[in-house]
């Protein structure tokens, strides 16, 4: 495989991920703000453009911070590299490079997922919101079906290589922002908002009924954190994004026919992850850890980019 092609399949796979985490984040907090039991307001905003990392983008806009301005700015602002129109629409573009290397079924929900913002006007209210944002989920859900039955080959290892370097970075800032910034001042710990902001937490990865499976002492948030951390049956969770990067570079590297930098950084975090006790990540500092991990998951990507040749 040509190394553009195989950044291109990356690349598509970091997009697409990006677009359907927006999207649930967006969802989860209109939720919040606006059916939760008290609703959340300028703070539950603030912490969506943090867990995208956008503030900065965001102020530059000039725009108030107000749901509709930051729903627009997530989702249909074209002119913002990080919304959602513009993540669907760079996953396009490298879908069309590898146009021949996917089925007919995974083109057409990437180009489906695109063609639901044609002509889209903002601002969108919280019912049109929730409507748009779960056309895209189903999109993109559409199209990680449609990898799960394409052939088992290069093509789909760095699609998912892509997805899970991605997903793993985008749970380490939910995470980090929710123990942080998230809870307004004069909010109690285990008071009403804080346990409605834990469940929108959840409600983002898709974890609530895992959750409840798992543990059965109600909502805590140590245990929303060692879920999130350490276990890897849930596969938006670190622990789960972390096992899943070293077993699609392994098929990568017996495809290939060899080992690299990639490789090495992958099973050692792959180690770190299997001795670290989320009770002792939470005494040392929950901030200090998913700050390193953010770290090294950017290493790791580099590190891909290197061994790969994609540039």
């Amino acid at each position: 495989m040509l190394s553009r092609t195989a950044a291109s399949l990356y690349w598509l796979g970091r997009y697409l991920e990006r677009a359907d985490f927006i999207a649930r984040l967006v969802e989860a907090t209109v939720r919040l703000d606006v059916l939760s039991s008290r609703p959340a307001g300028e703070a539950a905003w603030r912490s969506a453009l943090a867990v995208t990392d956008t503030e900065a983008a965001f102020e530059a806009s000039g725009a108030p911070l107000t749901r509709e301005a930051v729903v627009g700015f997530l989702i249909t602002d074209a002119t913002h590299p990080g919304s959602i129109v513009r993540c669907l629409a760079a996953a396009r573009d490298n879908a069309r490079a590898v146009r021949t290397a996917l089925s007919r079924e995974a083109w057409s929900a990437i180009n489906s997922a695109w063609l639901i913002f044609d002509r889209r006007v903002s601002p969108l209210d919280s019912v049109a919101t929730l409507g748009l944002v779960d056309k895209v989920k189903a999109e993109t859900r559409g199209f990680e079906g449609a990898v799960h039955r394409m052939l088992r080959n290069q093509t789909t290892l760095f699609i998912r290589l892509g997805q899970v370097i991605e997903r793993a970075d985008d749970t380490a800032r939910l995470l980090d922002v929710k123990y942080h910034l998230l809870l307004p001042a004069g909010e109690p710990v285990g008071g009403t908002v804080d346990r409605d902001q834990w469940t929108t937490i959840l409600q983002t990865v898709s974890a609530v009924t895992a959750y409840r499976w798992l543990y059965n002492d109600g909502l805590q948030p140590a245990n929303v954190i060692d879920l999130l951390l350490s276990r890897t049956e849930l596969p938006r969770s670190l622990a789960g994004s972390i096992d899943e990067t070293v077993s699609i570079l392994n098929a990568l590297a017996k495809s290939l026919g060899g080992q690299g930098e990639a490789d090495r950084m992958a099973r050692g975090r792959h180690q770190r992850t299997l001795h670290t006790r989320t009770g002792d990540v939470i005494a040392s500092g929950l901030h200090q850890h998913v700050e390193a991990l953010i770290t090294e998951n950017d290493h790791l990507h580099a590190a891909i980019g290197r061994q790969f040749k994609f540039n």
